[in-house]
């Protein structure tokens, strides 16, 4: 089995709290990982960390068995889809441009009609960007994270505030892309009925891992999934 992801005894210590303690996972290529928390788990930390934003962690991240503090080669491999991309409503850029940013090499032009299709967003191509719903605007960034034929996709709790239509869809894209296209994906959520459809294989983060392994293991442990919800439960009210 090819590790694509390899944390070792990662720790995120801010000046007034610590956000990641002694975290240690492996993903597999080809593994669809949901990670499920409370609110201020540690997932967005995690990501950062992961994605080389934030570096003053103690501990090691691994990509394709290099340490990513050693060498970025990892990123060319990687797409990132953040919780709620940034940019402008008014902003004059159709859906073929949004996508164009995310290809490194002139000569891959071709290769936007085919992920555009694979999204079924093709339709849309001319389309401003402000103009598109929340869930169609979610696909085309997918679309601009994929266009490198990218073998990891990381995504931040992508559906947040999007119509259940468009959650439906998304979700069948994004097992096509896992089953179909081999592509791995780490995926925060906190629907735990999709992570449980979805997901092969689950990390139950707050600040430390209190599980990680397949899916079916975790779903199948009713006390398992009690402590899960009782911890998310405390949390919610800790910050209420």
């Amino acid at each position: 089995m090819l590790k694509i992801v390899e944390i070792n005894n990662l720790t995120v210590q801010y000046p007034d709290v610590k956000a990641l303690d002694d975290i240690s996972l492996v993903v597999n290529q080809g593994d669809f990982l949901g990670i499920i928390g409370p609110n201020g788990a540690g997932k967005s930390t995690l990501f950062a960390s992961m994605l080389g934003l934030y570096t003053k962690y103690t501990g090691t991240i691994k990509f394709f068995d290099e340490d990513i503090k050693k060498s970025k080669n990892y990123l060319k491999q990687l797409g990132y889809v953040p919780q709620k991309p940034i940019f402008e409503k008014n902003f004059p850029v159709t859906v073929t441009d949004v996508v164009r940013m995310g290809l490194r090499k002139e000569s891959d032009e071709n290769k936007i009609d085919e992920i555009l299709q694979q999204l079924w967003i093709h339709e849309l191509r001319e389309r401003r960007i402000g103009e598109l719903s929340g869930g169609q605007q979610q696909r085309v960034f997918i679309a601009k994270a994929l266009v490198n034929n990218t073998k990891i996709l990381i995504l931040d709790e992508p559906v947040t505030g999007i119509d259940q239509q468009s959650i439906d869809l998304f979700y069948s894209i994004l097992r096509e892309l896992n089953s179909k296209q081999k592509i791995t994906i780490i995926w925060s959520s906190h629907d735990l009925d999709a992570v449980n459809q979805l997901a092969n294989h689950v990390a139950c983060l707050n600040r430390t891992l209190f599980f990680h392994g397949e899916s079916e293991k975790f779903f199948s442990d009713d006390a398992l999934v009690k402590q899960y919800s009782e911890a998310s439960m405390q949390e919610h009210m800790h910050h209420h």
